[in-house]
């Protein structure tokens, strides 16, 4: 039998060679591939996260695109970024703009091969932005906010520069309603949330927190009413209305928010400056907050300021959460003033001037039920004197010189209220019934004027 020749090239089989030379090509190819994922990741994940996304989005939300500028990706750090996100309808009703967005600590094979859930693969998740701005046109307002940190391992979300305001100035804000508006201006120093339900919060229609802490919030509220309040449009809604008017489930045990200013301004006219109080110092503890839950669930307000510049001021607020009537209740004191600080707000809502009294104490106790406010104010206060003034000039002398006599004709001003011999002194009743344009703040501060007026003789 002839002997076997030997294979060509050193004996080796030709299908081992293929085989081996096959081999050498796959691992080349993994490392190249592997060399261009490492080194030069951006451009791949440019084409292929944001096509992704975009099409994912579509797909969700009809009419809504998605921009990414200057995608990255850290292998070493397992962060992806991008330096500008632009999320926005096509309409432009709704933009949302992100700068040096960050996502780190997600577990991307177990989410892209999708054989771990995604709240587990996005549990240990940091996302960080250096800012944010969201505009609403519709409703006429932006919102944004500086630096913010969402971290799963911490539980918690921080925002600092946390800003609300309408789009446009107030002359163009009231001139484009034929109907009385409420306008709003919110700034807030910094934002935290603590204690933060990371699972409930990706799985989606959950928001469950331990706490809210807000730091050095100034507010601005403006009232037009110089202008009627729309029969058709729907009444402002009572804060558990807007709670429950949420699909979310939102669950918060406190909120609390120190180093508050507010200012509250009712505008009568587009020539006179408005009528304003000013609340400052304030602090505010807000316990029970949620919506879709029991009957009795009730949100317990605590609050402390220095009201108009004088005196302190502490407020108990409990507003029940799932009624739809405007019901809830409302009691507090004030401290020592000069009354001359209201001069701010009553010479333009009422065409008087204080021109002088002190309050020594105050207190209210007020129920509302379906929208109807009664209770009593008790205040002690001397030396009260009171002119009338021309809505327009602000003098007190000329055409309604004769209208000041027929009111101190017929109208008793109780320049002081004192405590009797018995310890007692005249109540202010109050009565007052909710007009439908009156918001939830207004409404609160017409009732309690209501009280005021029965005591002084307004």
């Amino acid at each position: 039998m002839p002997a076997r020749q030997p294979a060509a090239g050193g004996g080796m089989p030709r299908r081992q060679k293929i085989l081996r030379f096959s081999a050498l090509v796959l691992g080349l190819v993994v490392l190249v591939c592997g060399a261009v994922v490492f080194f030069f990741p951006d451009a791949l994940l440019q084409r292929v996260v944001e096509g992704r996304l975009t099409t994912a989005l579509r797909e969700s939300y009809p009419g809504a695109s998605l921009r990414l500028s200057g995608v990255h990706y850290n292998v070493m750090a397992n962060r992806i970024a991008c330096d500008t996100a632009w999320l926005s309808r096509d309409d432009s009703s709704f933009t949302c703009r992100v700068t040096s967005l960050s996502v780190g600590g997600v577990r991307w094979m177990g989410l892209l091969t999708g054989r771990e859930p995604g709240g587990a693969c996005l549990g240990g998740s940091v996302i960080g932005a250096d800012s944010v701005s969201v505009t609403f046109r519709p409703a006429g307002y932006a919102a944004g906010c500086g630096k913010v940190r969402l971290s799963g391992p911490d539980s918690e979300i921080v925002a600092g520069s946390v800003e609300i305001r309408p789009l446009l100035n107030d002359k163009l804000f009231f001139r484009g309603s034929r109907f009385r508006k409420t306008r709003f201006i919110i700034d807030a120093r910094r934002c935290s949330v603590s204690g933060l339900a990371w699972s409930d919060l990706l799985r989606g229609g959950i928001l469950h927190a331990r706490s809210v802490r807000l730091q050095d919030v100034a507010a601005d509220v403006m009232i037009n009413k110089d202008k009627p309040a729309s029969r058709d449009s729907a009444a402002p809604r009572m804060p558990g209305e807007t709670l429950a008017a949420l699909r979310d489930t939102l669950r918060l045990d406190s909120l609390v928010l120190t180093g508050g200013r507010l200012t509250y301004c009712e505008r009568m006219s587009m020539e006179r400056r408005p009528a304003t109080l000013n609340f400052e110092e304030m602090a505010f503890l807000v316990t029970g907050l949620a919506n879709h839950a029991g009957p009795d669930a009730g949100a317990d307000i605590q609050a402390s300021g220095i009201f108009a510049g004088g005196g302190t001021i502490h407020l108990s607020m409990l507003i029940p959460l799932v009624t739809r009537r405007y019901s809830f209740r409302y009691s507090g004191t004030v401290g020592g003033m000069d009354v001359r600080s209201l001069n701010s707000f009553v010479e333009i809502s009422d065409n008087m001037r204080i021109k002088s009294g002190t309050l020594s104490s105050a207190a209210f106790d007020i129920h509302v039920n379906d929208g109807s406010a009664t209770g009593t104010v008790h205040a002690l206060y001397k030396n009260l004197i009171v002119a009338s003034i021309d809505a327009r000039t602000g003098s007190e002398k000329g055409i309604l010189e004769r209208f000041s006599s027929w009111i101190a004709r017929n109208v008793t001003i109780r320049t002081a209220n004192t405590t009797d011999r018995s310890g007692a002194s005249k109540a202010g009743v109050v009565s007052y019934v909710r007009k439908k344009s009156d918001p939830f703040l207004g409404f609160s501060w017409f009732a309690l004027r209501s009280g005021v007026g029965n005591i002084v003789g307004f």
